[in-house]
């Protein structure tokens, strides 16, 4: 069995456009949280959102190329560049040994309305003959790899707002089991559409408030469903044996995950959190952690109604009721299939920074919460061991257990 550190990490999301940018927000308390500027929300109910403000996007990427990416694509392109640029990966290995498990929970939805617009009102022969490449959510991955020539093992593992999670756990997986010896890892997401946000918030998933305070509260007794949001996050995980080797400077160690089922309904939660208590035990157990020794929960915490009370609720049924908790969706929205990868560099930050990020404008806890959340300002504390949790639609699980390098 090998250990797996992260040797590098790159994010655009609607806090920080970089990892120091996404840093300096978390201390200061920044919310993402205004008003749609993607298209008009004339009609709409849900007229919030947390939107990536970049407008050097395609540049970054090129522009030739970038009008064959979705936006979830170039927003992951953006991530992947800084992550690899910061651990100077491609250099290192061999193009087979570098492998890719970038994902989105929706894909191209942009590319699909777009080009469903167009058949409408023009037919069949105005359809992109870039539609089907431009939307298939595998995309991402297999830009990357084209980019930086890595050759090894390319998937996107697909499981709603845990699909970023699912994707930095297999990529640990396949490292750590010998199947690769490096990975650059996230999921990334561009679904601020009309589409998107007429559906959300029709099966009352969304907040419906103008009130950029009151519209993303994890945890607080007013909570009225999530905001949603948008970007990217990217890893770079390799084996500690050549990361060391090569002297690559180390964020954190990965030292487990664990992934469940809830079996239960397409969008509610197990009613005991029995999926979710399992992934956080499974996680705990690949890495032989006992409860105690972990030093803060980074919430799925969408801020609807159910999934914080049951989420919660196995928290407390593991951990007990005093492991700090926060839910940093507070100010970054919900990130859908992106929310796992960028709210594990979030965890990563934390261990290094020694804080735990406040969850920001929640002002008076539920009373059926009955979680250690962290509001009102970030705490200073030691971390050695983080866990990051994500929930998503069909019941799908997933919690990473990271670990505070101090080099050895």
């Amino acid at each position: 069995m090998r250990r797996v550190v992260i040797t590098g990490m790159g994010t655009v999301n609607p806090i920080g456009n970089s990892v120091e940018e996404l840093k300096e927000s978390l201390r200061n308390g920044t919310s993402g949280v205004g008003k749609i500027t993607h298209f008009d929300t004339e009609g709409f109910k849900a007229t919030l959102a947390c939107e990536v403000k970049f407008e050097e996007l395609d540049d970054l990427i090129g522009k030739k190329e970038a009008r064959r990416m979705d936006r979830f694509t170039k927003l992951a392109v953006a991530a992947c560049e800084e992550a690899v640029k910061d651990a100077n990966l491609m250099d290192a290995y061999d193009p087979f040994d570098v492998s890719i498990y970038v994902t989105s929970g929706i894909g191209g939805l942009t590319t699909m309305e777009e080009n469903v617009k167009k058949y409408m009102e023009k037919g069949p022969g105005r359809v992109s003959p870039f539609f089907i490449p431009m939307n298939i959510l595998n995309m991402a991955a297999g830009e990357i790899s084209m980019r930086y020539k890595a050759m090894g093992i390319s998937y996107a593992p697909v499981s709603a707002c845990a699909s970023g999670t699912h994707s930095i756990g297999e990529g640990f997986r396949a490292i750590k089991h010998g199947y690769t010896k490096a990975a650059i890892v996230g999921g990334s997401e561009g679904s601020i559409t009309p589409m998107a946000v007429a559906g959300f918030s029709n099966m009352k998933a969304l907040n419906e408030t103008t009130d950029v305070l009151k519209a993303s509260i994890p945890f607080d007794k007013d909570r009225a469903g999530f905001v949603m949001g948008e970007g990217a996050g990217a890893l770079i995980l390799e084996d500690l044996e050549e990361a060391l080797k090569r002297g690559a400077k180390i964020y954190g160690e990965v030292v487990g995950y664990g992934a469940t089922t809830d079996a239960y309904h397409m969008t509610q939660p197990h009613p005991e959190a029995l999926g979710a208590y399992m992934a956080m035990k499974k996680a705990l157990e690949e890495a032989s952690v006992d409860p105690s020794e972990v030093s803060y929960i980074n919430a799925h915490g969408t801020s609807t109604p159910m999934n914080d009370r049951l989420e919660s609720m196995a928290v407390v049924n593991l951990f007990g009721d005093q492991t700090p908790v926060s839910s940093t969706k507070s100010m970054t929205g919900h990130l859908l299939g992106a929310a796992g990868a960028v709210e594990s560099i979030i965890s990563i930050i934390a261990i290094q920074e020694g804080f735990i990020p406040a969850t920001v404008n929640t002002k008076e806890m539920d009373e059926d919460v009955k979680a250690n959340v962290i509001i009102g300002k970030n705490l200073e504390k030691d971390l050695q061991y983080v866990l990051s949790n994500s929930l998503g639609f069909g019941g799908h699980n997933a919690s990473l257990l990271f670990k505070k390098w101090e080099g050895k």
